[in-house]
């Protein structure tokens, strides 16, 4: 980052960690130029990678396999998916399901046949099945079912369904999970992680969904022609970029941001970075002025399309309606004509809107300046293949300093309190998931996971108030070996401002959907619609081009919805 850090303007600070790194602001997070499926994008544009469906062998029940292969400027990525016919009984979104609609993998090259036939015997079972080096990522998806008929029917008969019924919804299909990283025997992330088009963050996973997008719009259009003959039409193209991929995403991601410090440091340090340049901008230009207006608009487009059930959720996207409200009169003022427009505007905003809104504006203003702040995204990465080792050379007195300056914020928290001290992270036998139970009401202590790193560092700092500052680290650990993790952790991030969240992860009012939020904002995805606040469905993909209109569209601008739906 230190190219970056250069655009920086002096007198304008990066926003601190204690400041970002609150679960309330995290949750409120939005995607952004940085997001990880933009940049997929704008890479793929860049390149001019090209696109070909070497089979698609679907029966008129809708099973068989199709195959969808990018060709990038050094090597090769095929999607093999394969279409089941899904029993009613057996239809759901839980990890645990044992049958789907769709499955799919992204293959490092060009699958034979012989690799299709492999494949066929273990691709549709998932956990149950087995993959090879070949596979990068295992996936699958099941149809929104009301919604696909719908479409499907529409086509049948020659019509261009209502655009109105696909935003209720937003996906023909779903994805339940998406694995990589030699889950399952894929492919092991070593082997790709050094490829530049994979540079950032879970590109191949992204890549593999942008054409299952395609795959679904594909059988759609299949099952319409089979049941309308020659009647059946496609999708119109403005139509057709109203379908995204929806996901369902539970409390099996929900740990992630804490076990990854380093790559969220990373990933959050990136955002800030660009938030800074941005707003170390001294003058905007007309033009950067008009686009970010005419994006407002949009964006007040998207929260007024955004549905869901859950009553907190309800309550954050009914405040940024009105946020919206106070952002259309300031903009009325000179705010944007002023020096450092941009600085002046976010620190209006964070005295007058609340953090959805807020956080929407730091997205926001980043969209006129892409040439200042795209090329911060291949930096969103961090090196975990290397183990850390704890330091025991370090002395007690340095460990105390550095423990003091990471967790100073969590002094406010009684861990003594049974609602700060409610909740066990724990992993589920039976599917080997992180779940998240209340400590004093089920026995499931003796299983809890390292992921309260304010509680165990203010426990570590209890302990060390007896040791001299003169002692080493490797002393105090052979008396007390129970804190080795929460001392690895402290000198893991300790110069890395934006590795901890700075709130109680046990907590009787920690919701996971902000943990969920936060990672999939830098996925990229829009209309969260949380169904408790321990799982919530999104939308990928919504509104970006198709692999064959991607050379003559811009993936960034049709990041946001349409003014006018057509």
């Amino acid at each position: 980052m230190i190219e970056q850090d250069k655009r920086l303007d002096k007198e304008i600070k990066l926003r601190p960690a204690s400041q970002v790194m609150r679960l309330k602001r995290m949750g409120s997070f939005h995607q952004s130029r940085l997001s990880f499926m933009r940049v997929l994008l704008r890479r793929i544009k860049k390149e001019g990678w090209q696109f070909t469906r070497p089979v698609f062998d679907i029966d008129d029940k809708g099973v068989g396999v199709a195959t969808y292969s990018v060709i990038g400027p050094k090597r090769t990525y095929t999607l093999v998916a394969f279409a089941h016919d899904l029993p009613a009984e057996l239809r759901s979104d839980r990890v645990i399901a044992e049958a789907w609609d769709s499955t799919f993998t992204l293959f490092d090259g060009e699958p034979k046949q012989t690799d299709i036939e492999r494949l066929s015997q273990n691709v549709p079972l998932q956990e149950a099945g087995r993959i090879s080096e070949n596979e990068i990522s295992l996936s699958r998806a099941n149809r929104s079912v009301r919604l696909f008929k719908y479409v499907s029917e529409c086509l049948a008969r020659g019509e261009q369904p209502d655009v109105s019924e696909i935003e209720k919804v937003g996906y023909l299909m779903r994805t339940t999970a998406v694995y990589g990283s030699a889950k399952f025997g894929a492919c092991d992330r070593d082997k790709w992680a050094d490829r530049e088009e994979f540079s950032g963050s879970f590109q191949p996973e992204l890549l593999a969904v942008w054409l299952i997008r395609t795959f679904a719009i594909d059988i759609v259009e299949h099952m319409a022609r089979v049941k309308g003959g020659k009647k059946a039409i496609k999708l119109d193209p403005d139509v057709r970029r109203r379908f995204g991929v929806g996901n369902s995403t539970g409390l099996g991601m929900a740990p992630f941001l804490i076990n990854h410090p380093a790559l969220i440091h990373a990933w959050i340090n990136g955002r800030e970075t660009a938030i800074g340049i941005v707003r170390a901008v001294e003058k905007a230009s007309t033009e950067a002025i008009g686009k970010f207006k005419n994006l407002i608009e949009r964006s007040k487009v998207n929260a007024n399309g955004w549905h869901t059930d859950h009553e907190h959720q309800m309550r954050k996207i009914e405040c940024l309606r009105k946020d919206f409200q106070k952002i259309d009169a300031i903009l009325k003022t000179d705010i944007l004509e002023q020096e450092h427009p941009w600085n002046a505007l976010m620190d209006w905003a964070e005295n007058h809107v609340g953090f959805e809104a807020q956080e929407q504006l730091a997205s926001l203003i980043l969209e006129p300046y892409g040439e200042l702040v795209d090329d911060i995204a291949p930096s969103m990465r961090a090196d975990e293949r290397a183990s850390f080792r704890i330091n025991g050379t370090m002395q007690i007195g340095q460990l105390k300093n550095r423990l003091n300056d990471l967790y100073a914020w969590a002094d406010e928290i009684n861990f003594e309190d049974k609602k700060a001290n409610a909740r066990v992270w724990y992993v589920s036998e039976e599917k080997l998931e992180p779940r998240l139970g209340e400590r004093h009401e089920e026995p499931i202590e003796p299983y809890e996971q390292p992921l309260s790193p304010a509680r165990d560092a203010c426990r570590l700092i209890q302990c060390l108030k007896d040791w001299n500052d003169g002692e080493s680290v490797a002393a105090f650990l052979m008396k007390h070996p129970e804190h080795r993790h929460i001392v690895r952790r402290v000198q893991l991030v300790c110069d890395k401002q934006y590795a901890e969240i700075c709130d109680n992860t046990i907590s009787s009012k920690m919701l996971p959907i902000d943990l969920l939020r936060c990672k999939l904002s830098f996925f990229g995805a829009t209309k969260f619609d949380p169904r408790s606040d321990r799982w919530v469905r999104i939308t990928m993909y919504q509104g970006a081009p198709f692999p064959d209109e991607l050379a003559s569209l811009d993936p960034d601008d049709l990041a946001y919805p349409p003014l006018v739906i057509k």
